[in-house]
């Protein structure tokens, strides 16, 4: 029995690696190859989340881009630098602004013979003029920190221990920097732009190749492999457009500007059908990609109870409005993280700017759209018809009392922002502001009655 034993476990290791150089090798293909934004976000992140469920030996991002924004190349590069399975990246053509930000956070770079890598200066997307200096040190800040991140080698020479960076930082950082002089590299006032073979010299380089065929087979070092490919859905564009940052902000101007007018006018009518349409479409895609969680969901509808509360039950912006306030605010900005109720590990500093800057954006449109559109809706706006103008004094079925009510004085009985009630002769009456905000306890007038509404101002 003992000898059995022996047998087997001197036995056990080689068979395993019978085994293990019979199995076939598994590459997994993700390509990139248009601007960076929110949809290649998605693209890289679903592909990295398919290869890693199915274990893949490698990752092969096959990259060619002229860039695009930092904040979505910025989220890439931190996914590829924290993944499991190292990600190398074979730069077909280009690899030019942000693309060469995501591709010095591969472990391994593999470019086409013709190809180029770097100018990342980041440059404004209206007329291309480099932003100004702040924009610029977050990026030189990024791409030199990426390539310190793969570390240094040891190299001895003349009995000396010499440590070189892999990929060196300084150099990373004159792809961004023009003002950086580097000997035999680049001159100052030159952004730098690395071809093929001078990557290859300076270490952003690891070889050269000619297809993804040439790069698994040449230098991964696989013969027999299955090659998996991501395939992009229809899903993965429409969530691309629809968390795009700029539309996210459109979502919420329309959410705001809706339940702010769905109050000045109660009723279940189309600026309520424009705000559950547009929370429909900011809150689906972030649920279904993971980011959205029910606790954050139901914030953002405790907030929405909240300003309703504020306004029909307790008139004045008191608690009520600004927590009511402050949960909307945050459902929107938690939303967009993707953290762990309270626990922000793994959550990137640039995550939490965009996503207050993109609520930021979507509140500031909602404030300058509720202003536009509060000047147009009436007698002499583009959005007349949408109101109701017919003058009903003549109508015999109508109480003509609020007609009498022009130019008498009385008091605001709650804050009128700008509806509200007030006392006039003794009797409560809704009326509306018809300029600014009027406080409660104020002496009002009556300075017209039309549509069926009494509008006041303040003496």
């Amino acid at each position: 029995m003992m000898k059995n034993l022996v047998i087997f476990f001197c036995l056990f290791p080689l068979v395993c690696n019978l085994y293990a150089q019979k199995r076939q090798a598994v590459v997994y293909e993700i390509n990139i190859n248009s601007e960076i934004n929110t949809t290649s976000r998605i693209l890289l992140s679903n592909g990295l989340k398919e290869a890693n469920a199915n274990n893949v030996d490698a990752i092969l991002l096959h990259l060619n881009t002229y860039g695009g924004t930092v904040v979505d190349a910025d989220s890439m590069r931190s996914a590829i630098l924290y993944n499991p399975i190292p990600v190398h990246v074979f730069i077909d053509n280009n690899a030019a602004s942000a693309g060469a930000l995501i591709a010095i956070a591969c472990k391994k770079i593999y470019m086409r013979q013709g190809a180029n890598i770097g100018a990342a200066t980041v440059v404004s997307s209206t007329d291309g003029e480099a932003m100004p200096d702040k924009y610029q040190s977050y990026m030189r800040s990024i791409i030199r920190s990426t390539a310190e991140s793969h570390g240094k080698t040891m190299e001895i020479r003349n009995n000396d221990t010499i440590y070189k960076w892999k990929r060196d930082p300084t150099i990373a950082e004159a792809m961004v920097d023009e003002r950086i002089y580097i000997p035999n590299i680049i001159d100052s006032g030159k952004v730098l732009t690395f071809t093929a073979q001078e990557a290859l010299k300076f270490g952003f380089c690891d070889g050269i190749a000619e297809s993804t065929t040439d790069v698994i087979t040449q230098y991964l070092g696989y013969t027999d492999y299955q090659l998996l490919e991501y395939k992009p859905t229809f899903l993965d564009w429409l969530k691309g457009f629809l968390m795009n940052p700029a539309f996210q902000a459109v979502l919420i101007m329309i959410i705001v500007a809706g339940i702010y007018f769905e109050l000045q006018s109660p009723g279940i009518g189309f600026p309520t059908a424009a705000a559950i349409t547009a929370a429909f479409l900011y809150f689906t895609p972030l649920y279904l990609d993971g980011f959205v969680q029910n606790w954050e969901i139901i914030v953002f509808i405790a907030g929405l109870i909240l300003v309703a509360l504020e306004i029909f039950v307790f008139p004045g912006f008191g608690i009520s409005g600004v927590l009511g306030t402050i949960c909307i605010g945050s459902g929107l900005v938690f939303a967009l993280l993707d953290n762990n109720y309270f626990s922000f590990k793994g959550v990137q500093m640039t995550d939490i700017t965009r996503s207050i800057l993109t609520v930021l954006s979507g509140m500031l449109l909602s404030l300058i759209t509720i202003l536009w559109l509060s000047s147009r809706i009436g007698e002499k706006g583009m959005f007349r018809r949408v109101a109701l103008l017919t003058d009903l004094s003549s109508s015999g079925s109508v109480d003509t009392q609020e007609f009498n009510l022009v130019g008498q004085t009385g008091t605001s009985l709650t804050v009128l922002r700008p509806a509200g009630k007030v006392i006039v002769k003794g009797e409560v009456y809704d009326s509306v502001s018809n300029r600014a905000y009027i406080e409660s306890g104020k002496t009002i007038v009556v300075v017209k009655f039309e549509n069926m509404q009494l509008y006041v101002e303040e003496i």
